[in-house]
């Protein structure tokens, strides 16, 4: 992640904050609007005040002489609360902030490591740290639990090569079932829509956001939205999507049909599939078969001519 400063004023009030952020460069992936400006102002405000935060919990860590005994990690639970943010399984989405901090392992301090992770590593990074290991058990009497991350204390000693992580979003509120599976294999990313023929919903919290009125009012009204998309193409999705980060990091280009690159997503669609496959996915089927799970799981067609 980047991270984007401005000269400081001192100025506590919203108008100063404004001021500041008049000068700032908004993200591709949000509307450069003052109505959208003003709501990722109120997020960096946000962000602040959670910084604040993490420094008063360190401090309370050091007046207790335990801070040089503790992991701490800082993370979150999505992606930002902007359009291709959360929700979403675009790089928006799923770009976290990830911060681990070791006293045991000050050979990286201060460093950023481009090795790819997910949320998956926590439970091993934290069982590793405790020299914990992960019990052996079974669900339903047949499948043996395993799991699915690996410990990120490496990641502190040395730069794994990790070019490779998945990620999944199936529901976020009762109403929005639209599963996505997708997988990041070195500059490319495949994600996979599985209810594509369906407009992507959009959740209570974002929709009354002051930069998604306003992006729906521009739009009803036929003015520029400063947006790097329209609504229709972020309401309605093809079934794969493919991208090259390296040339294209806003993710615009959709190169799923383009034949020169038909070995890249089979090998990212076989890589997929695997690791549904291995994480008992019960949409490893979907769209266009059943899963019958039973003693040999398989898929079932179901001749919906997709």
């Amino acid at each position: 992640m980047s991270t984007t400063s401005t000269p400081s004023t001192g100025c506590r009030a919203c108008h100063c904050c404004w001021a500041e952020l008049a000068f700032t460069q908004v993200p591709y992936f949000v509307p450069d609007t003052p109505a959208a400006r003003a709501d990722l102002a109120a997020q960096y405000t946000t962000i602040g005040r959670m910084d604040q935060g993490i420094g008063l919990v360190l401090q309370e860590l050091r007046g207790a002489g335990v801070l040089n005994d503790t992991l701490v990690i800082f993370t979150s639970d999505n992606g930002i609360p902007f359009p291709s943010g959360r929700t979403n399984l675009y790089w928006p989405g799923t770009a976290e902030p990830m911060l681990v901090s070791s006293p045991e392992h000050p050979k990286r301090w201060g460093q950023v490591s481009e090795a790819y992770v997910s949320l998956l590593d926590l439970t091993p990074t934290i069982l590793d740290w405790f020299s914990i290991p992960y019990p052996s058990y079974a669900i339903f009497g047949t499948k043996t639990v395993q799991l699915t991350g690996r410990s990120l204390l490496p990641v502190l000693e040395a730069e794994p090569l990790w070019t490779t992580v998945f990620g999944s979003q199936s529901y976020h509120e009762v109403t929005m079932s639209y599963p996505m599976r997708s997988v990041h294999h070195q500059n490319f990313h495949l994600v996979h829509n599985l209810h594509f023929k369906m407009p992507f919903p959009i959740d209570q919290d974002f929709y009354i956001s002051p930069t998604f009125q306003d992006l729906l009012n521009r739009t009803t009204a036929g003015q520029p939205t400063g947006w790097y998309k329209d609504l229709h193409q972020y309401y309605y999705r093809e079934r794969w999507e493919l991208y090259d980060r390296n040339q294209d990091p806003h993710e615009t280009h959709n190169l799923a049909a383009d034949p020169r690159y038909t070995q890249v997503l089979e090998l990212l669609q076989t890589q997929l599939v695997k690791w549904q496959w291995e994480t008992h996915d019960p949409w490893v089927c979907a769209p266009d078969g059943v899963l019958e799970e039973k003693l040999a799981p398989q898929c079932r067609p179901l001749h919906n001519e997709l």
